[in-house]
């Protein structure tokens, strides 16, 4: 029995080993595969030609398309099919490949649990490495609800890439980079004109983009503004004030073209426009930037519609007239377009400007810094796609110029972008000395946290304990703060994975120590930088925030102060200040906070309209009815957040003051509320915008027992929009009856006003 005991052994222990054998080099195998062979494209577009013809009935809510895709087949190996993603709701009618009828297969493909796109499968010739082909695509795309990406209706329509709006190869969600081509667009049927990128030669020619881009298209009623440079299209009937800020935003493009030019090269040869809209605010591609319609109702341009612009014209360059594909492409495309923006805004704002914009980045970072994933790997299929490569990205590029030198980084990036694109790869290679770091940054996600110690002092000197937990050593300075607020800086170095020390010879009394103040490092957690410490969040706004939302007004002042000490143009603070203040009726104080953030350079829309709000409040507290009621109504068009809409309002009708009147909207209303309880679905349709208002009016019908509504406010938005505030008093089916505030958005459709929209709806 031994002998048979230990063959069972023997034979037990080599398969054992052998299981341990095939797992090594199997795990090997895998990272060889995954270093050499990743995924690549089978095809590329050379150009996109796209034909749309818009719905005349506005009860019809399909796009018509025919898409003509140029595609090379860049793999090494021929290649007899070709697969086009697009919308799950396009319905496609026809294929041809090369002129011929060719036949095709769809099935879903899922991107991510959320997100489905249709998979389009065409039978194509046989196309050799390097050659080409071209398919037409005949489809109907429908919208069954505007969105911020894709909207259809009478007024204003816009398809953005996002919406999987038009066939292409290779997924918006592949890790190397979505199809980017040069494109035409041609669209027909509109009411009003169509923008998008590129240009155009007589008004009913379609546009042609040379950079490369990804095609979209906006269709809506503007009032056109020729400046010296960029092209503004602000809402129809804008005023004065309007056209103004419309200067400024074309000077700030103009600038920014200007100043990048000097980093990166030479212009590329593309008109720039700033294109007002309601829906897909931020967007931008090829120099045409779309920007939220209310910024031109505001008394200054805020802080993210100026980075926004100057993040638009970097991609001009970055993605534009550069490609750029590969690994970690996310990186440069979007992290390397904002770091550059930022320089931009230190150039033109001041640094004290740019470092708030920095610390902005650094805190949408750090919300997502311990779910990251490597840059090399990350898609847009992650929720956190564009928090980790547009942020921690401009972070890595900072750093990275700061390691080589301002003037060798952007030599070694012009050289490399010479032949019209740029990749990741090519650039750790022209950056090879500092491989470690990339390596870091690029491969691995973040595990750096800094962190200092309270200070010990003793035999003259003040010592400081450091930790460095990240991968790679960090080179900072350390600052010291005495008793008298003299500051005192240390430059180190603290090794990966240990720790450090720095000593101040001074005799002073050392009550405050930070590790990296100007934060240029990447790290899971911010508030830990300072001892003692301050804070236990590393967003500071939400420090102060919490405070004052638990109406610890002389916390949040605290608090605020502290921020404030050291970031003094952070105006959302700023504006917290002041009403912490305000609520503790330290009046003056608290109007001097205000102002300071209306004379800010770059507040932020929500700064701008709760400074409003508080001084509407001051005034109205000294019995200065007329200045308050101004500083409602300049809250209200600021639009800058929801509850400092309804705190304007609020306070407006405290005030007991109306707007003008206007028969037809109070006519509308009264058929509005006849039609509610009528019950009658497509009678109530036909009185909202399809496709703006469609939910809220599916809401109503079949439910409404009792609908009153009364016409308080009318604030006139442009030549066809109004926003009007009512009293309701409403009864559903099996609930109680409710009454409160509701603010519509109507728009002027045929001569007729329809409700577009349900900005506010505070009816309990």
């Amino acid at each position: 029995m031994e002998p048979e005991l230990s063959q069972r052994k023997m034979r037990l222990y080599l398969a054992l080993l052998l299981s341990v054998i095939y797992c090594f080099f199997g795990v090997a195998s895998a990272f060889a595969q995954d270093e050499t062979s990743r995924v690549e494209a089978t095809w590329k577009v050379q150009k996109y030609d796209i034909r749309a013809t818009l719905p005349q009935n506005a009860a019809d809510r399909n796009l018509v398309v025919k898409a003509t895709i140029n595609v090379k087949n860049v793999s090494d190996a021929p290649a007899s099919t070709l697969s086009l993603r697009i919308s799950p709701n396009a319905e496609i009618s026809s294929v041809t490949v090369n002129g011929a009828t060719a036949d095709f297969s769809k099935r879903q493909e899922k991107a991510s649990a959320s997100v489905e796109l249709q998979r389009v499968q065409v039978r194509v010739p046989s196309v050799q490495p390097g050659g080409t082909l071209t398919a037409v695509v005949d489809y109907k795309l429908e919208v069954k609800e505007n969105s911020g990406i894709a909207s259809l209706s009478p007024v204003s329509s816009h398809f953005l890439p996002m919406s999987f709006w038009y066939p292409t190869p290779n997924s918006w969600f592949f890790a190397r980079g979505a199809d980017s081509a040069p494109y035409s667009i041609a669209v027909a049927g509109a009411q009003s004109d169509f923008v998008t990128a590129g240009d155009r030669k007589s008004k009913d020619a379609a546009y042609e983009e040379k950079l490369n881009g990804q095609p979209f298209f906006a269709v809506g009623n503007w009032d056109v503004i020729n400046t010296a440079g960029p092209t503004v299209l602000v809402p129809k009937g804008s005023n004065a004030d309007a056209q103004k800020l419309a200067n400024e935003l074309a000077a700030i493009a103009t600038d920014a073209k200007t100043f990048i030019a000097t980093l990166l090269g030479a212009a590329p040869d593309e008109p720039i426009r700033i294109v007002a809209v309601r829906r897909g605010t931020g967007f931008a591609g090829g120099g045409t930037i779309f920007v939220d319609e209310s910024v031109f109702r505001r008394p200054k341009i805020d802080s993210l519609t100026a980075m926004n612009v100057a993040e638009a014209v970097a991609k001009m360059w970055v993605g534009g007239a550069i490609g750029v594909t590969g690994d970690a492409q996310g990186t440069i495309r979007e992290g390397l377009a904002r770091f550059i923006a930022t320089q931009f805004i230190e150039n033109r704002f001041g640094k004290d400007v740019a470092d708030v914009e920095r610390m902005r980045q650094r805190t949408a970072y750090a919300s997502v810094a311990r779910r990251d994933s490597p840059l090399r790997t990350v898609t847009p299929v992650d929720d956190f796609y564009f928090s980790e490569v547009a942020n921690k990205g401009a972070m890595i590029w900072n750093l990275l110029q700061r390691k080589v030198g301002k003037d060798e980084f952007y030599r070694t990036l012009r050289e490399n972008a010479k032949d019209g694109s740029l990749e990741m790869a090519e650039l750790r290679q022209a950056f090879s000395a500092q491989k470690d770091f990339l390596d870091y940054a690029i491969d691995q996600t973040t595990d750096m946290n800094l962190l200092v110690g309270l200070p010990q002092a003793g035999n003259g000197e003040t010592k400081v304990a450091l930790r460095n937990t990240g991968s790679i050593d960090a080179t900072v300075t350390v600052t010291a703060t005495t008793a008298t607020g003299e500051v005192l800086t240390a430059p180190t170095t603290i090794r990966a994975t240990s720790f450090g020390e720095v000593s101040f010879k001074t005799p002073a009394k050392i009550v405050r120590a930070e590790v990296d103040f100007e934060k240029l490092y990447p790290q899971q957690d911010y508030s830990d930088d300072v001892a003692p410490r301050e804070f236990t969040d590393s967003d500071e706004l939400l420090a102060v925030k919490r405070a004052f939302d638990q109406q610890d007004f002389a916390g949040a002042e605290k608090n605020a102060r502290l921020v404030l000490r050291d970031l003094p143009r952070f105006d959302d603070v700023r504006v917290l200040l002041g009403r912490a203040l305000l609520a503790q009726n330290k009046t003056a104080d608290a109007e001097k906070e205000f102002h300071a953030v209306l004379d800010e350079k770059l507040p932020t829309a929500r700064s701008i309209a709760w400074a409003d709000v508080g001084l509407g409040e001051i005034a109205s507290r000294a019995n200065k009815s007329s200045e308050a009621v101004k500083f409602a109504e300049d809250a209200i068009r600021a639009d800058g957040e929801y509850g400092a809409s309804l705190a304007a309002r609020t306070l407006r009708n405290k005030l007991n003051v109306s707007t003008a009147s206007d028969d037809s909207i109070k006519t509308y209303f009264a058929q509005f509320d006849k039609t509610a309880v009528s019950n009658r679905k497509a009678d109530l349709d036909a009185m909202v915008v399809p496709g703006d208002a469609t939910k809220f009016a599916n809401g109503l019908s079949g439910q409404t027992e009792q609908w009153q509504t009364q016409v308080r406010q009318i604030d006139p938005l442009d030549a066809n929009n109004v926003l009007v505030e009512t009293n309701l008093n409403v009864k559903l089916l099996s609930r109680d009856a409710t009454s409160g505030i509701a603010v519509f958005r109507m728009t002027k459709v045929g001569g007729e006003w329809k409700i577009s929209g349900v900005e506010m709806f505070e009816v309990r």
